[in-house]
C-alpha cells in the first residue's frame, strides 16, 4: 500500500471507486484535512428514500475539523432492492480500512452520519455485524464496524406505521418480509458504538416515534445513546411553524461535540 501523498492536504478526491457491482462503479468523494493525520474518518450517507440522491458537498465542515470526510453513493431502487444499499455502505467502510495508509486514516476511529434513508443505513451498518450477511464483496478481511453513529431523521423500525406514501415506498424497496430484518432496532446490542439520534418534532416524513424506538432499543441493550429533539424541526432540519430550537448551527455543533467525545480529539 503506498504511503499518503502529502500533496493531497486540503484537497478533494472526486469519484473514487470503492467497489464495482454488475458493471456499476460505486463511488465516493474524499475530503482531506489541510494537515496532520492519521485522521479520524467520518462517512456521510445521503438520503433520498432509497430511490434517489447521490454523494454531494458536505453540510458539515468535517475536514476542517480534522476528519477525513467521505461522502458515498450506493445502489438505489428500482434498479436494486434492499439489501443492496446496506451492502454498499458496508463495502465503503471496508474499502476505507483497506486503504487507510494511503488515505492517512486511523482505521480504528471511523464515524457514520446519515440523513433520512441514509440515517437508516448508517444505523443498520453501525449495529448489524457479519452474521447479518451483508459483508460480501471486496476487502472481506476488513471490518465494516463504525465507532460512532449519527442518525438524523432516520427510520428505525420499519414494522411501525408511516405516512401512506412512505408505507408504499418501503413496500417497494424492502417488501414486508424484510421489514423486521431491515430494522435497526432489532440489532441493538451492548457493544454497539455510541449513537446520537437527531430528529425534528415537526417531521412529516419519518414520525418522531422512530427516534424514541431506536433510543429505547439501544438503552435496553445497554448501549450508549444520546437524543437531540429539534423543536419546530422538519424532516430536512428546516424550521416548521416557528423558529427551530436548537438552531441548525447549534445542532451541527452538538453533532461535532458528540463525535469528538466518541472518536477522541
Amino acid at each position: 500500500m503506498p504511503p499518503f501523498d502529502t500533496t493531497q492536504y486540503g484537497s478533494v478526491a472526486h469519484d473514487v471507486t470503492y467497489a464495482t457491482v454488475d458493471g456499476q462503479a460505486l463511488q465516493m468523494d474524499i475530503y482531506f484535512p489541510p494537515s496532520g493525520g492519521p485522521w479520524k474518518g467520518l462517512v456521510f450517507v445521503h438520503g433520498g428514500g432509497w430511490t434517489e440522491g447521490d454523494k454531494a458537498p458536505l453540510a458539515l465542515d468535517a475536514s476542517g475539523a480534522g476528519y477525513l470526510a467521505v461522502s458515498i453513493n450506493y445502489r438505489l431502487y428500482p434498479a436494486y432492492r434492499f439489501p443492496a444499499m446496506i451492502e454498499d455502505v458496508k463495502s465503503a467502510l471496508r474499502y476505507l480500512r483497506a486503504h487507510a495508509p494511503e488515505l492517512n486514516l486511523d482505521p480504528e476511529r471511523i464515524g457514520l452520519i446519515g440523513h433520512s434513508a441514509g440515517a437508516h443505513l448508517a444505523a443498520l451498518a453501525g449495529l448489524a455485524g457479519p452474521d447479518a450477511g451483508w459483508d460480501g464483496g471486496p476487502h472481506a478481511e476488513q471490518s465494516s464496524q463504525a465507532q460512532a453513529v449519527v442518525v438524523i431523521a432516520g427510520p428505525s423500525d420499519l414494522e411501525r406505521p408511516f405516512p401512506d406514501w412512505v408505507m408504499e415506498l418501503k413496500r417497494q424497496v424492502f417488501g414486508p418480509a424484510q421489514y423486521a430484518s431491515a430494522s435497526p432496532v432489532n440489532y441493538a446490542h451492548p457493544a454497539a458504538p455510541p449513537f446520537l439520534i437527531v430528529h425534528g418534532d415537526a417531521d412529516p416524513v419519518v414520525p418522531l416515534e422512530q427516534a424514541g424506538l431506536l433510543e429505547r432499543a439501544l438503552r435496553q441493550a445497554g448501549a450508549k445513546v444520546e437524543k437531540l429533539i429539534l423543536h419546530n424541526g422538519g424532516h430536512g432540519l428546516e424550521a416548521v411553524g416557528g423558529k427551530m430550537s436548537p438552531s441548525l448551527e447549534e445542532t451541527f455543533a452538538r453533532i461535532m461535540a458528540f463525535l469528538a467525545r466518541s472518536l477522541g480529539a
